[in-house]
């Protein structure tokens, strides 16, 4: 890919949180607790659904999915973020900024997806629960994984193309990592097209799931509103109750931050925005499919169980 870079801009410099001044070593300590929370949670989960034979079910295989993509999502992220907390004005090379970019689209809109294809298996667990076996076989969740990967190659191709041949003026970068508006701030020109893409991808992206997701959860109610019992209605909505949690939280994040109007956020909101939904959203997915799935909650017990015996 050749660029349009005229001024020679071989490197970009990041604010990150630079305007906080000393709170820096503070914040330094609390995003590192997080981050190490985020990885060991993710990773105990991976491990357990791998060892566990009870939890070999395509639920808790896409649930595996989201934490890898989650946990490399941080390792993209979080590590230079901490770094430039304790080193100011570390340089990254306009390759670097490229290449991270790339990642965080793709991982970014590969767990939008995620959370879809999840919430299209709880539709067929609890609608068509005699077909479930035949609709997700290995086959139809190894194309779905693959959708929603290659949905996220495709936004990341479409997103780093049009950024990285903008020509660039400045180096400095007001943020912590190289998300796609502050990046886009730095360009000499006209930035309505990539503006146009940025949001045109961000619609798709957030409520394209949204929709598929409210479709799913609407014929999910409309069955469970159809069982008996109160105490069956409750147990089938309890399959769902982990899945919604992260949805309400990742998709509330996520529209935050990209359809709301940039010029409305300060400096401050902006960065307290990006912290929730790179660092605090991915702990979100081990601490409530911990909590609140007693599958996964049994599965970590029988494990504990083993070791210890």
């Amino acid at each position: 890919m050749q660029r349009k870079n005229f001024t020679g801009v071989t490197e970009f410099i990041f604010l990150g949180f630079s305007i906080f001044g000393k709170h820096q070593i503070t914040l330094f300590l609390v995003f590192l607790t997080i981050y190490i929370l985020t990885l060991a949670g993710n990773i105990i989960i991976v491990t357990i659904i791998c060892i566990d034979h009870h939890l070999h079910i395509p639920m808790y295989f896409f649930l595996s999915m989201l934490a890898s993509s989650e946990t490399v999502y941080t390792l993209v992220l979080v590590p230079r973020m901490l770094s430039s907390l304790l080193f100011h004005n570390q340089p990254i090379s306009l390759a670097g900024c490229e290449t991270q970019m790339f990642f965080f689209v793709i991982l970014a809109t590969n767990n939008c997806f995620l959370l879809t294809v999840m919430g299209y298996d709880r539709y067929v667990a609890i609608c068509k629960p005699l077909m479930y076996v035949v609709i997700m076989s290995k086959g139809t969740c190894a194309r779905l994984i693959c959708g929603s990967f290659g949905t996220g190659l495709v936004m990341a191709v479409l997103h780093v193309t049009a950024m990285f041949n903008l020509p660039f003026c400045s180096t400095v970068v007001n943020h912590f990592f190289c998300d796609i508006y502050p990046v886009m701030k730095l360009s000499c020109t006209d930035t309505t097209i990539n503006e146009i893409i940025n949001y045109g991808v961000s619609l798709f992206v957030i409520f394209v799931p949204v929709g598929l997701i409210s479709i799913s959860y609407i014929l999910i109610i409309s069955s469970i509103l159809k069982i008996a019992s109160a105490k069956g209605r409750k147990k089938t909505f309890a399959t769902c109750a982990s899945h919604l949690t992260v949805v309400i939280v990742h998709y509330g994040c996520a529209s935050t931050a990209y359809l709301k109007p940039k010029s409305e956020n300060s400096i401050e909101k902006e960065l307290l925005l990006s912290v929730t939904y790179t660092i605090i959203a991915p702990l979100l997915n081990p601490v409530v499919y911990s909590l609140r799935n007693k599958e996964v909650k049994d599965a970590l017990c029988r494990a504990v169980g083993k070791n210890i015996a």
